[in-house]
């Protein structure tokens, strides 16, 4: 059991430590773009949900409706499609609470007179100890609380994302990654969602309120994010501790 531990930190230290490699010494290197749902999507571009019978007609007509036509629709509508997610986030939340609470009790028992027991036990018990108040309980408790949150978020950016699927309600699921690397430093932007096709404005653009269970990851990676961050050891150990 002991060495099957001493294997599994082992490997944790490893694989933190080869992540590290990346940059050791060098620039973090880009992630390989051909590795990405978005690449895929692009080379499969997927069937159809209908199929739309096309005559002679419209394919010489002067007013086609098609996309590539001069009065056709260019917003992404299918799977490879690209589009552009615009996400400005500009939010302010401030919550105070406070409570206030006490309370007192008190209980008290005497036996006076019980078949005249109280005297003859008075006449044992010590010099000034009476069997008048035989219980007496007293209580008090308070407690009080303050609790405030405030927080305040700005964040404006601009990333094109793919369309890699189409559901088969129309709904598009769109997944987009930018990486830009300045010096040692790596930034990552990470967008995905899903989209309905009238929400694209004639830009070709939406905004991230309109996406559904919309993720949106804006980090990095390199020599400075690692100096950031606490050692492997510091983060187990401060899962374990209790104290």
């Amino acid at each position: 059991m002991l060495f099957r531990n001493c294997v599994i930190v082992g490997s944790v230290v490893l694989i933190a430590a080869c992540a590290r490699m990346d940059h050791l010494g060098k620039p973090p290197t880009f992630s390989s773009p051909r590795a990405t749902s978005e690449h895929n999507a692009m080379l499969s571009p997927g069937l159809p949900l209908r199929s739309d019978a096309q005559g002679p007609t419209e394919r010489a007509s002067l007013w086609s409706g098609a996309r590539q036509s001069l009065l056709g629709d260019r917003r992404a509508i299918q799977q490879g499609d690209i589009l552009t997610v615009v996400i400005e986030i500009d939010e302010e939340a401030e919550i105070s609470n406070a409570t206030d609470r006490s309370r007192s009790g008190s209980e008290s028992l005497g036996i006076p007179g019980l078949f005249g027991l109280p005297q003859r036990l008075d006449e044992r018990l010590p010099d000034g100890a009476s069997s008048a108040d035989a219980v007496s309980i007293n209580s008090t408790s308070s407690s009080s609380g303050d609790g405030s949150v405030k927080r305040n978020e700005k964040l404006t950016l601009r990333i094109a994302a793919t369309v890699i699927g189409v559901l088969p309600n129309g709904v598009l699921s769109i997944s987009g990654s930018q990486e830009l690397r300045v010096n040692f430093e790596m930034r990552e932007l990470l967008v995905s969602g899903y989209v309905r096709p009238e929400d694209i404005s004639r830009q070709n653009e939406i905004t991230y309120d309109k996406i559904a269970t919309a993720r949106v990851s804006y980090g990095g990676r390199g020599q400075i994010t690692d100096v950031q961050q606490p050692r492997i050891g510091q983060q187990v150990l401060d899962g374990i501790l209790p104290f």
